[in-house]
């Protein structure tokens, strides 16, 4: 029975049973579509809010498939969507009536100590990272939700408890091997395709599918300072403007994220301040643990602190630390904007919307940037913005779907009341479905996007891999 698909090109909206049944037999991976077992559980994303129905999943099991994969969708004329980790807020890993490219069967991670590299398959999530190179003391900058995948953060950028010391995700990437829309295998690296290697890091997805990174590793852990401080809502202010005094004279290796938020029913919390609002301090100090007793310290005593969680950790236990609050299955919704500091006008807009906010797993975070991030040339990577001091993340999440509109809107009303103090655009991997390609292109702001139009260009032409934070070809 012909296939219904979602057409990129004037072809035929229909694929025959002999098309696909040739597909199949090319792959080595399965082929899966609506009717067979296991669809909608592949089809399934970290966002819930996000329920698209691709025609066909292509689950590659090499850099041969995934060349098959690209050839067939080329030649017919599909939609094209690539899942990496799947985690990315607006869902662009999954699409309707097209086809969907699944690296998650591609995640296998291999470390050489001597060289301190690591290549990691396009699939991988940062947990397959942290674990094998934590074995020999190593890491690179990741995310801080250790499901994230490997591929969406670093294509954006990608911040996390390392990057103020080592520089962001993508200023350790040492090479990617990549597949492009006309179905070549190629390298970008400082040596190779040096234009696709600048678009890469920073420029998400627009232009290939990488198969595998080449990371720079550092000596790292395995026990790093680290944990979380709350204290009371009514302490807010003060909290935060201590917190920023400390900030602007904080080492490298410390990397802070003051949240907002409703407090957990968790078990190390007091039941009196369940379900209320309070403010707390993520913190990661990677240097040695002597150090990161003193540089931590101030973090434990900007107030009266409900809880104190701070103490010496594995890195990969700090590295999963945030994973309950993000979990698969939510819904999410999430508006971003870099800031040049916190203000005392940008900390009381925080605490008047956070006062109002709308669901018990939504968080405001300030991701605190600068150090190795602000030394790197704004011209070297696609990245934008390098000059600036946060990264604010309104992060809305609830379990209901039908209740969407009403914790959207309350993300929405905080990101406008912040928009005064924006320095023109937001983290281009916390944008979110309805976010238009005017602010993809404030999102990398700072860089040259007219070279990325001429990368764009060059390597994918027709717009093949469009299902991303989208730069359009004009050829």
């Amino acid at each position: 029975m012909p296939l219904q698909v979602t057409q990129t090109a004037n072809t035929e909206p229909l694929l025959d049973d002999a098309t696909i049944a040739a597909f199949r037999t090319r792959m080595r991976g399965p082929v899966i579509s609506s009717w067979d077992a296991g669809y909608n559980k592949t089809r399934a994303i970290w966002n819930a809010l996000i329920d698209r129905r691709p025609a066909l999943i292509a689950q590659c099991s090499g850099v041969v498939d995934v060349i098959e994969a690209v050839n067939f969708a080329r030649t017919n004329g599909l939609l094209v969507s690539i899942r990496g980790g799947g985690h990315n807020v607006a869902g662009y890993a999954v699409c309707d009536g097209g086809l969907m490219i699944d690296l998650s069967l591609m995640n296998g991670v291999w470390v050489d100590p001597a060289a301190r590299t690591a290549r990691v398959q396009g699939g991988a999530l940062w947990g397959d990272v942290d674990r094998e190179t934590q074995l020999f003391g190593l890491a690179t900058p990741g995310g801080v939700v250790s499901h994230t995948g490997v591929a969406g953060l670093t294509l954006g950028g990608g911040f996390g408890y390392l990057s103020r010391k080592y520089g962001l995700t993508c200023d350790n990437l040492i090479a990617a091997n990549m597949v492009t829309a006309d179905g070549q295998c190629l390298t970008a690296s400082a040596k190779e395709n040096t234009d696709l290697f600048w678009a890469i890091r920073g420029g998400g997805g627009n232009f290939g599918i990488v198969t595998s990174f080449e990371f720079q590793l550092h000596q790292v852990g395995p026990t790093v300072m680290a944990g979380l401080a709350f204290y009371p809502f009514d302490q807010a202010r003060t909290v935060l403007q201590a917190f920023r005094d400390i900030a602007s004279e904080a080492p490298d290796e410390l990397f802070c994220i003051p949240l907002l938020r409703l407090a957990p029913p968790a078990p190390f919390l007091p039941k009196s301040i369940h379900g209320k609002p309070v403010v707390g301090i993520v913190a990661c100090y990677t240097g040695a643990l002597e150090a990161g007793e003193a540089a931590v310290g101030p973090l434990r005593t900007l107030g009266n602190p409900v809880i104190d969680l701070f103490a010496p950790k594995p890195y990969t236990l700090h590295q999963s630390f945030l994973d309950a609050t993000q979990p698969h299955g939510r819904c999410y919704y999430w508006k971003s904007e870099y800031l040049a500091g916190l203000s005392d006008e940008v900390i009381d807009t925080a605490i008047e919307h956070a006062e109002k906010i709308s669901s018990p797993f939504s968080l405001i975070g300030f991701f605190q940037l600068g150090g190795a991030i602000n030394r790197t040339g704004s011209t070297e990577t696609a990245y934008g913005r390098r000059n600036a001091a946060f990264a604010l993340n309104i992060a809305s999440s609830w379990e209901n779907p039908a209740d969407a509109e009403k914790h959207m809107a309350w993300t929405r009303g905080f990101w406008t009341a912040m928009q005064p103090f924006s320095m023109g655009g937001g983290y281009i991997n916390f944008l979110s479905q309805d976010d238009d390609a005017a602010r993809v292109k404030a999102a990398l702001g700072g860089t040259d996007y007219e070279r990325l139009i001429a990368v764009k260009n060059k390597y994918d032409p027709t717009n093949l891999f469009r299902m991303n934070q989208n730069i359009k070809p004009t050829v």
